[in-house]
Parts: C-alpha cells; structure tokens; sequence
C-alpha cells in the first residue's frame, strides 16, 4: 500500500479543508437546529453551498453525478468533511444516505435509479434504511427480522415497525427490509408518503447531528409494487452487507474527522491555559494525554486507510470493516474523552464545540453494529481460519 496522496486528491482535501472551515463551521449556531437534528431549511443550505464549491455528493459515480472517488480518497475527503458536525450533511455524505446511495448503485435497476437515486445524488432528496426493529425483532442480529412482506397480486404487502430509523422524519423514500413467508429476507423501496407508512414519532437521542433524528415507522398494509423489489427477492441479508461493509468504514472516516477538531480544541486550550505556574501542556498528566490522542488518531487513520485499500482492490472487507469499526470507534472515543478531560469546564459547556462531539460521538460504538457483536463475528472468523489451516496440514 502506497501511503503518498496524489496532488489531485491532496487539492481537493485542501478544497474541502477550506469549504468546511468557511462555508460550514460558522453554521454551527444556526438556530435551525434540535435534538432532532439539522433542519430540512439548513440541509438545503448546506447542500447549495457544497453545490456551489463543487464538492457535493463525491462518492457517488460520475454516471450519477459524483466525482467516483475511489475509497482512499474517500477516507481522506470525509475525514475533512467531519470536522464539522455539519460537513457530512452539507456533502450529502451523512448516514444513512451515504450507505443507500452506495447500495442503490450497486443493486437498482435504470429505472429505480432515474426515480430515486438520481434526485438524492443531487441533493433534492433524502433516504432511509428501514431494517432495524424493536424487540424481540431484528437489531444486532438482522436473523430476527419481524416485519413480513407477502406477496399479493402484483404487489407486496408489508406489514411490520421499525425504530431508530435514521433521517425517517422528512426523508422522500425509505429501503425497507422485510422477511418473505420462505423466511428469507427482501428489500423494497417505497416513497414515504404512500399510504401504509406512519411516522409515529421521532426518538430523543443523544446525537444531534442527523437530520430527521430517528424514527418509529409502522408499516400497516403497505403496498409495494413488485417493480419496486431492490434487487432480487431473498437476497435482503446478502445486499445488507453490501451496504454495511463500506457504510462502517465511512462512519469512521466521518467521526475521525470530529476526533480530530476535539483534539485540536484541547491541544490549543492546554497550549495557553495556565495552571501551577505553567501551560497545562507542560504538566506530564496532560502532555501524555495529548500523545495519547495522537496516538489514537493515528491508529484509527491506518485502520481507515488500509481497509479503504482492500476495498479498492476489490476485496469484501467484512472481516476488515468490523475490525476498523472497534478500532476506530472506541480509540476516537478516546480522543474526545481526554479532550473533555483536559478542557475541564470548557469541555462540559457550550462555550466548546468538544461538548457537542462528545454527545454525538457516543453512540458510534453502537451504530452498524456493537463493539461486542464484531467482536464476537470476528473470534468466529480467527477460529474457523485456524480450525482450516490445521485441517490443511492434516491433509
């Protein structure tokens, strides 16, 4: 692996570097923000002035639209873009948009991309991926799926609910995953005001960065043609983690960038803050935090990078993904953690945006999937692998 940037991938992380630090981080205060998120007036702004400099939707094909970067340049622009907790929406890189436009690419028809991917791609539109449920339906284990979809005629129809459904409120189109009567699993996809979905209501969470928040969604006799099936039918769990291998590495990609402004806000306060007659950075409780936070980012990087790689050279990378997921989501916690640490009462308020990153940075260590559950995924993978190597030598 090559770890030189080319000057056209340093250009545009430096475009983006300079996007982000003028055109999006004086935002941050705008008003027209909850707990829900960012709202659908500020995404639009966003989005126009992402737009306007020419970096919108890059990972999207240049068929569709994007610039096609492959997923090291990738990594090094979305790592940029994260550095404000606004950046990824104003790219229309966010979860879980960014995911579905990677999965609709992979796995539409013409017909269901001119529909809903191109418009999305554009910034005109938003998603979201209908898989999770609550118990004792589908979570970290997606075998659990409850909510069904029978066929009827020329249509499907689904019945079911789904919670914690990222970006539901608002979004124009939902890929919604269901079990067939065989037990296998499908997607379909469906626009959000067809009759048969119900928002129920949106989830107090302790992000805020998404727009749309998360949702509960009823499923009540929808009805889904069968033209609107993603993909084939019965191969829901094999399209999900076309989805979910890249879409983990991307929410590292994303979140390094918000470890890294943390550390940068801590590194800069302990630079002047005096304390015992000196800069905290002096004192050796705070300098190793720092080296810490160093070290910890830089891990995460190579973890990003190597992984990115493996998948531009065509390799699956679930194994891979799952490990950077760990990786990276508890060495950036890590990161924000000790800034929180080393700004004291800054890091608890408002007056640093360390607070903010804080509370959305916690759930990373849950989203696409639990530290525990990759964990567990990836014993199973060490020990089968051992158990075949040893096999081989037997032979």
């Amino acid at each position: 692996m090559d770890f030189s940037l080319s000057p056209e991938l340093c250009a545009l992380r430096d475009r983006t570097r300079d996007f982000i630090a003028e055109q999006v981080i004086p935002l941050e205060n705008d008003e027209r923000q909850s707990h829900h998120g960012p709202s659908e007036a500020l995404r639009r702004e966003l989005v126009e002035r992402a737009r306007r400099a020419g970096l919108l939707t890059p990972h999207a094909s240049r068929a569709m639209g994007g610039m096609g970067l492959s997923h090291v340049a990738k990594a090094v622009v979305f790592e940029e873009a994260g550095y404000s907790w606004l950046g990824p929406t104003a790219l229309n890189i966010h979860a879980p948009d960014e995911g579905n436009i990677h999965l609709m690419e992979e796995v539409a028809t013409p017909v269901q991309k001119d529909r809903w991917l191109r418009p999305q791609v554009a910034g005109h539109t938003r998603s979201c991926f209908a898989m999770t449920e609550p118990a004792p339906g589908a979570g970290a284990d997606p075998s659990m799926l409850k909510t069904t979809a029978v066929r009827d005629g020329d249509d499907y129809v689904i019945n079911g609910l789904k919670w914690f459904i990222t970006g539901a409120e608002g979004a124009d189109y939902a890929i919604i995953m269901a079990r067939m009567e065989d037990g296998s699993a499908t997607m379909f996809l469906s626009d959000m005001d067809r009759p048969g979905i119900v928002l129920e209501r949106s989830m107090d969470a302790m992000d805020a960065c998404f727009t749309g928040g998360h949702g509960v969604l009823r499923f009540d006799h929808l009805r889904v043609p069968a033209t609107d099936v993603l993909g084939e039918v019965g191969k829901g769990f094999r399209y999900a983690q076309v989805r979910l291998a890249p879409a983990r590495l991307t929410h590292c990609m994303r979140w390094l960038g918000q470890a890294r402004r943390a550390h940068d806000a801590a590194l800069a306060y302990a630079r002047k803050r005096q304390a015992f007659g000196q800069p905290l950075a002096q004192h050796e409780g705070v300098g190793f935090m720092l080296a810490d936070n160093d070290m910890d980012l830089h891990t995460a990087r190579l973890h990003i990078w190597h992984t990115a790689w493996m998948l531009d050279q065509g390799e699956k990378c679930n194994f891979e993904s799952s490990r950077a997921k760990v990786v990276c989501s508890e060495a950036q916690w890590r990161v924000v953690d000790r800034s929180v640490q080393i700004l004291g009462g800054q890091g608890v308020t408002g007056e640093s945006p360390v607070m903010r990153i804080f509370t959305d940075m916690r759930a990373f260590r849950i989203y696409d999937g639990p530290s525990e559950v990759h964990r567990w995924s990836m014993a199973r993978k060490l020990v089968h692998l051992a158990e075949k190597a040893e096999a081989e030598v037997r032979e």
